[in-house]
């Protein structure tokens, strides 16, 4: 055997063993949370529902919804629920206590994650008579979006949306819809489901 053929299969080995070292805990945490549908933080019941299979959402650039309530139609990136994790919330229309309830529950959840909340985003997707001046006032770092014909072939891939019961969804940084939380749900439930997804997870 060749000094040559040696040394390849010495840079061989290495470059399968950084790759390893690279993906395995990548690989883990997904199948913790995907694999099979059967993961339960702590050993317990998640707060939230597991969607499985999860649902890949699609790249779509959608409206905004502005403080001016302007004509202008300014666009999300159409890469905006990926990269981080996305707490996503659909109203029909003006957010009245219910909406501004799960708001402010997912924007306490993202403060609580204190170092970890830069890794999280939240979305309003909603309709007619949505968002005025003081809600946006109030949640300044809330994504807000007009639920019209650009954001229905997202809107339909969500389980239970037409519910007079509206859930909080939760959307991975791979644009996966994973997990949603109903009405009654405790945010405390759903923080400590999110610290155990961001500390299994590398990605977002």
């Amino acid at each position: 055997m060749s000094e040559l053929s040696v040394r390849d299969r010495r840079q061989r080995r290495m470059l399968i063993g950084l790759a390893l070292i690279f993906f395995a805990p990548l690989g883990f945490a997904f199948f913790l949370y995907y694999g099979h549908g059967t993961w339960h933080p702590g050993g317990r019941v998640n707060a939230g529902d597991l969607i499985a299979p999860a649902r890949p959402l699609p790249t779509l650039a959608l409206t905004r919804w502005t403080a001016e309530n302007s004509r202008a139609a300014e666009k999300t990136d159409p890469n905006f629920l990926k990269g981080k994790w996305t707490f996503l919330y659909v109203g029909s229309g003006p957010c009245v206590e219910s909406c501004r309830t799960r708001l402010y529950d997912t924007r306490q959840v993202r403060l609580a994650l204190d170092r970890d909340m830069n890794r999280v985003q939240r979305v309003l997707i909603a309709g007619d008579g949505c968002c005025d001046a003081d809600l946006l006032r109030q949640h300044p770092d809330l994504i807000t979006l007009r639920a019209n014909s650009d954001a229905a072939p997202l809107l339909d891939l969500l389980p239970e949306r037409g519910s007079n019961a509206p859930r909080v969804y939760v959307i991975d940084p791979l644009g996966n819809l994973m997990m949603s939380y109903p009405a009654g749900a405790k945010s405390k439930g759903m923080l400590e489901d999110m610290k155990r997804l961001l500390r299994l997870s590398s990605i977002g």
